[in-house]
Formats: C-alpha cells, sequence, structure tokens
C-alpha cells in the first residue's frame, strides 16, 4: 500500500515509518517543518493543498495534533483553539478531504490518546480533544461504512519520551509496541475501532 503518514518524524511517527516500510508498504511522510511533504494539519487549506500534492493514496495514518496542557483555571481561549483546530479539527479534516482522495476500501487511522479515558490534572483540554477523535471516528465509520474504514488508536505514554524526560520507560508503551498497533489497524479490516494501547500487544 502507499500509505500517506501525517507527523511521520515525530515520536510515535519515526518508529511507525520504519514499521510499515518494513512490511513492504511505501510511506509518503508528512511533517511541518520535514517530511516528504509539508502541511500543519490546523490549516484546512494545507490539507487540501497536501492532498493535491499526492495521488494513488491507499490509506492515511494521523500521528500528528498539537494540544495545550495546563490546570483549567490557567488555559486561555487560544490554547483551546489550537488545541481543536489541531488535535481535534485536522483530523477531522485529514478524513474529509480525503474522500474521493483515498481509494475507496482504504483507510484512515487517527490518534486519541488515553487520558481521554483517564484524564490527569493538567489535561481538561487535550483529554478533551481525544475523546471527541475517538467519537467521531465510530460515527465517520457508520457514514463511510462500504466506502472507507476508520479506526482510532488511543496511545499510552510513550516509554522512550519517558527516558528522555530522565523518567523509568515504565509505565509506558515502547514506541515498536505502539507501531505495531497502528499496522493492526491498517492491514486489517475492522473499522469504527478505539485501540488502547498501553503495552505490548495481547
Amino acid at each position: 500500500m502507499r500509505i500517506l503518514l501525517v507527523g511521520a518524524t515525530g515520536t510515535i511517527g519515526a518508529p511507525l515509518a520504519t514499521a510499515l516500510e518494513q512490511r513492504g508498504h511505501g510511506v509518503i511522510g508528512v511533517g511541518r517543518s520535514s517530511g516528504d511533504h509539508r502541511a500543519d494539519i490546523a490549516d484546512p487549506g494545507s490539507i487540501r493543498a497536501l492532498y493535491d500534492a499526492v495521488d494513488r493514496i491507499d490509506a492515511v495514518v494521523c500521528a500528528a495534533g498539537r494540544a495545550a496542557f495546563g490546570a483549567l483555571p490557567e488555559l486561555g481561549e487560544e490554547d483551546f483553539a489550537i488545541t481543536l483546530a489541531s488535535k481535534l479539527m485536522g483530523q477531522v479534516n485529514l478524513v474529509r478531504a480525503g474522500l474521493g482522495r483515498v481509494r475507496e476500501g482504504g483507510s484512515f487511522t487517527l490518534t486519541s490518546g488515553t487520558l481521554s479515558q483517564k484524564p490527569e490534572a493538567g489535561t481538561s483540554a487535550v483529554s478533551m480533544a481525544g475523546a471527541a477523535v475517538e467519537a467521531f471516528a465510530r460515527g465517520a465509520a457508520i457514514d463511510l461504512r462500504g466506502r472507507y474504514r476508520v479506526n482510532v488508536v488511543s496511545p499510552g505514554t510513550v516509554a522512550e519520551g519517558r527516558v528522555e524526560r530522565g523518567l523509568d520507560p515504565m509505565p509506558g508503551i515502547w514506541a515498536a509496541d505502539l507501531a505495531a498497533r497502528y499496522v493492526e489497524l491498517v492491514e486489517g479490516d475492522v473499522t469504527g475501532a478505539v485501540i488502547i494501547a498501553e503495552g505490548p500487544p495481547t
């Protein structure tokens, strides 16, 4: 498959690109400042331009999306605005603009996060957006059934990221284990699924 991977150079995206390529897929990497193509998913026009620049796409995977962290009294309107524009609507618009651009029978795999189910202090904005991504995917999967599959990976904290911050890797999920969950959805046949990925696949 030819797979458009948004966020291809990030903590999740880079090992995912490697995993997909090792499975024999062609990966078109997209980033805000690097990659085969550049795009800002918070900008609908940038998403449309991205699809204009590529063709023959079999699947789209999004491992990108900015979100604001902080205690609720400290978050301003701009914090919520960028979280909604990028983490939520950026992914929604990747699906919307991809209809008719991605081959029918293809798939969209989005990213939420386990904060959607288990919020912590200082995560009200990102928890809200992640939960909305999951609800969107479930609804979109019904509307698009038979044409496209729409699924979500809900990652826990990536172990490599914890190590970079001077923490023990666990509790976390190694990037290779997380990449396997995305691959499972891209290559599978399910739709409307939310895969909670906090540890190795069982």
